[in-house]
């Protein structure tokens, strides 16, 4: 049986790529047990699918040269 430590890493790790048969059907023997996993999953899940949306949406206007040196300044000062 898989541990939390080695699910949470191979959900991480299905999200790059398929996961191999063994892997997939411990992880899924291991969520039908282990709610808190089941959360993890659904949270890495949600985050991907919001980065996803948030990717496909550009900014509808680029920052200003004046709110470029805003930020510059506030960092400059933020820093000292």
């Amino acid at each position: 049986m898989l541990t939390c430590k080695e699910v949470s890493k191979l959900v991480s790790e299905s999200l790059e790529h398929p996961l191999p048969f063994r892997q997939r059907m411990g992880v899924r023997l291991h969520l039908m047990m282990c709610s808190m996993c089941r959360a993890y999953q659904k949270q890495t899940l949600l985050l991907r699918a919001a980065m996803r949306t948030y990717a496909r949406h550009e900014p509808s206007e680029p920052l200003s040269e004046q709110a470029r040196q805003r930020i510059k300044n506030a960092l400059k000062t933020d820093g000292k």
